[in-house]
């Protein structure tokens, strides 16, 4: 009786470390895929820090945020973020993720190389940043934004061509594109001013032309009704 009882205390033992083994393991797959990825970058109700003063001062430029910029993400910011996501056709749930991010024009990957060869993955930005870097290079950067801005806005008019590019290379329309300073080397501003235009920030306030009336030629440029003045460039309807 003994010997049966001892025996049968093996067995139990041996079942329960074997019970205990396969948890274990299969507990490991699941985590260890969980441990091992990349961490998403978010920003929610509550967090703090320099990236929310960018997050506000974004939303605040294009009028989604009306509260201070102090970096706070507090009721206002939760908001503005809710309205800037249902917007873009982002998912409404008022936390910065990654698509958030991306369409606020804050990226946390590199989009171009080195300092001697900036290759954008966007055409779009790429191409638009290149005549903001030629138009505009070393004007105050919402001056460098409103060139941009002035790109697009006269694509979504009917008295220009529809495309980013058809407006940018309409004959006589650029000085950049007629001396090669769209070929300049590249500044990171006209990235950032080219993303932020895109992105729906328009410091023109719809203008359509814009000139430099130290160094306009066209007497014509001078009858345009103007909105306002940035850095060196009038913006005008």
């Amino acid at each position: 009786m003994k010997y049966k009882n001892t025996n049968f205390t093996w067995k139990e033992a041996i079942v329960f470390i074997l019970a205990i083994l396969i948890s274990y393991s299969a507990s490991t797959v699941y985590i260890a895929p969980y441990k091992n990825a990349a961490k998403a970058i978010t920003y929610y109700y509550g967090s703090r820090g320099d990236l929310v003063y960018t997050i506000q001062k974004k939303l605040k430029n294009w009028g989604y945020y009306d509260g201070n910029i102090d970096g706070i993400y507090a009721y206002k910011t939760f908001t503005a973020v809710k309205k800037f996501q249902s917007k873009n056709g982002l998912k409404v749930d008022g936390v910065v993720g990654d698509a958030t991010l991306q369409a606020l024009g804050i990226n946390t990957k590199t989009t171009y190389t080195s300092s001697t060869s900036k290759t954008l993955t966007n055409p779009d930005v790429a191409l638009l940043a290149r005549l903001i870097n030629g138009e505009a290079r070393g004007e105050p950067y919402e001056g460098q934004v409103a060139v941009g801005a002035v790109v697009l806005n006269r694509t979504r008019s009917p008295q220009f061509p529809s495309t980013i590019a058809g407006v940018i290379y309409q004959p006589g329309a650029y000085t950049a594109i007629a001396d090669g300073q769209i070929n300049a080397a590249l500044e990171q501003s006209s990235v950032n001013a080219a993303r932020d235009a895109l992105n729906g920030w328009d410091p023109s306030e719809g203008a359509l032309y814009y000139f430099n009336p130290v160094t306009a030629t066209s007497k014509w440029i001078w009858s345009r009704p103007l909105i306002k003045v940035i850095g060196k460039h009038r913006f005008c309807r």
